[in-house]
């Protein structure tokens, strides 16, 4: 209508004009209000989504029932238990107990009564919790993200990074990615484009991250309650510190859940460099529930930083393959630049100890010694000549070549560290240094019958029987023993100890048990080529014993051949 009028009233190409200033006009108009519209950046109802909590979170106030809650664990059937003993060998866990149950399934708090009494400031750093993962199954990775979802106050926790070490398996693929949709922007999927390994791994979700505190996970973990709070109280007031929870265990076979309120073990290491755990020392027994624990390593698996620190302290060492060696090395470099390792008593963390690696553990090259490999780098950058215990245990890597390290090596002196002995005379100070403070280090071998004293490879982390072999001229870890200033015949952990209920007339067993921090350890002396129990007045005898047989004491008896002892000094 009105524009017939126009052309009506005024001559076309005036009207063609006027037009087109109506319409740019009206389009103005047009803008101008869905500018001012509060609805204008509304997006489609599926791509909202995706940013928005679906997840429930549920109310552990209230009682819940169902396969293993409160921690409780699962027992299968008879004919679940075919399955569940497969899934032992495959995934060295129970995969048919872990689906039965729930996601967010309760979990007892362990925590002592004091730490329930904390309240934490509103002020403290945001998270960034990393997990990696690759080929693990299905429930208990997902166990672990709705756990931190589930008991995280949101206002402290800036996102859940997984990262996905290059899986295969189909269903952590377009399933996976379709499943996080329901945390909205609390967690985010990064893949690798290649096996990185572990290490690597963490480096990537590392460098992802953007919140204050990086808080490295395990893929078969459960948080339990108040679990982050502590951990970045600490790093606020330190951030220097790096962080452990207390770690509690969760069975592979059961699922069961189990905790103590106390730190009652920190972290050490073997001369083989492998992480142990050590008792607490007894300065830390008896002190407030709530306080750190320092601790001379740490396991690795579990652990928070300062984001910025993490990155200033050198990272992990890229260079080192998959898995193994960089939670000492990192423990190493920490302490000896100026940082410390502490075990935070309010924070626990469940973690499915499991025998095995359900995955492929190979390095590049096909290098099936990758714990080896990363060992020797971190041995060459951080223990300056202690180095030469770690070759006892792998002479065959003295001259393996393990990468550049110069980068390493001059982080160390940008860093301004320490020694390793300041490491050890400080930290690991309890660590026994199997050539200092000794009489004799070396193998101890009798003349007469050339049989030398050897563990026969049994298992040092429980006491057992003390046995003789020929001897492999100082060439064999099995057969090397100090024999201390203060009179111990000893190994790293182990002291040579007679075997009370083994006396038999003049006759008794030698084990070797864990060494005491008391003095009711045996004492020995090498006293005319003779080694006795001063205790019981007794010495190693190798009488009518051949290879694999146990060493036997007997009544001392002067200039007898069998009771005699020389000492080879290491050629490793």
């Amino acid at each position: 209508m009105i524009c017939s009028m126009i052309r009506y009233f005024i001559p076309r190409y005036k009207a063609n004009v006027l037009l087109n200033i109506i319409f740019i006009m009206m389009f103005i108009l047009f803008i101008t209000f869905y500018a001012h519209n509060p609805l204008r950046f509304q997006l489609p109802a599926r791509k909202r989504a995706r940013n928005v909590m679906l997840h429930e979170v549920p109310d552990y106030s209230k009682k819940r029932t169902g396969p293993g809650e409160d921690g409780s664990g699962v027992y299968l059937t008879e004919k679940q238990k075919i399955q569940g003993k497969a899934d032992m060998k495959k995934w060295f866990m129970n995969l048919v107990a872990s689906d039965m149950i729930s996601l967010d399934r309760s979990v007892p708090d362990h925590r002592h009564e004091q730490c329930r009494e904390i309240n934490y400031p509103d002020n403290l750093p945001v998270a960034s919790v990393v997990i990696i993962f690759t080929d693990e199954a299905w429930s208990p990775l997902l166990r672990t993200v709705h756990s931190v979802i589930n008991r995280t106050p949101f206002k402290f926790l800036q996102e859940i990074i997984l990262v996905d070490d290059f899986s295969q398996r189909d269903e952590l693929k377009d399933r996976l990615e379709e499943y996080i949709k329901r945390f909205g922007d609390k967690v985010h999927l990064v893949r690798a484009r290649k096996r990185l390994g572990l290490i690597r791994a963490k480096l990537l979700g590392a460098k992802e991250a953007v919140g204050d505190v990086l808080v490295f996970l395990d893929s078969h973990c459960e948080v339990s309650e108040g679990w982050l709070e502590p951990l970045l109280a600490r790093i606020k007031d330190n951030r220097s510190a790096v962080l452990c929870p207390v770690i509690d265990h969760i069975s592979a076979e059961t699922l069961a859940y189990s905790g103590n309120n106390r730190v009652t073990d920190v972290g050490g290491f073997w001369w083989s460099l492998h992480f142990r755990w050590d008792p607490v020392p007894k300065e830390y027994r008896d002190i407030d529930p709530t306080k750190p624990v320092r601790s001379p390593t740490m396991a690795g698996g579990l652990l928070a930083v300062d984001r910025s620190y993490f990155f200033e302290i050198g990272g992990y060492d890229p260079k080192m393959d998959i898995w193994g060696g960089e939670n000492l090395e990192i423990s190493f470099r920490v302490w000896m630049c100026g940082g410390s390792i502490e075990f935070i008593p309010c924070s626990h963390v469940g973690h499915i100890f499991r025998a095995g690696h359900p995955y492929n553990m190979t390095g590049p090259g096909n290098n099936k010694d990758v714990h080896g490999t990363n060992s020797k780098r971190l041995a060459e950058v951080w223990m300056d000549d202690y180095k030469r215990f770690y070759y006892i245990h792998r002479s065959d890597l003295k001259e393996k070549d393990v990468g550049d390290l110069s980068e390493r090596k001059a982080l160390r002196e940008k860093l301004k560290c320490k020694s390793f002995k300041w490491y050890l005379e400080n930290i690991a100070k309890n660590k026994f240094v199997l050539d200092e403070n000794v009489v004799a280090f070396g193998a101890l071998r009798n003349p007469s019958s050339g049989l030398c004293l050897d563990t026969l490879q049994r298992d040092e982390k429980m006491d057992i029987s003390l046995g003789v072999f020929s001897c492999q001229n100082g060439k064999s870890e099995a057969q090397l023993f100090s024999l201390t200033n203060d009179g111990k015949l000893r190994r790293e952990i182990t002291c040579a100890k007679i075997d009370r209920n083994s006396i038999v007339g003049n006759k008794a067993i030698v084990q070797l048990v864990y060494c005491g921090e008391d003095e009711k350890d045996d004492k020995w002396i090498l006293k005319d080529g003779k080694l006795q129990n001063e205790d019981l007045d007794l010495c190693l005898d190798v009488m009518g014993l051949k290879n694999n047989d146990n060493i036997v004491a007997r009544s001392c008896i002067n200039d007898l051949d069998t009771q005699k002892w020389e000492i080879l000094k290491s050629n490793l």
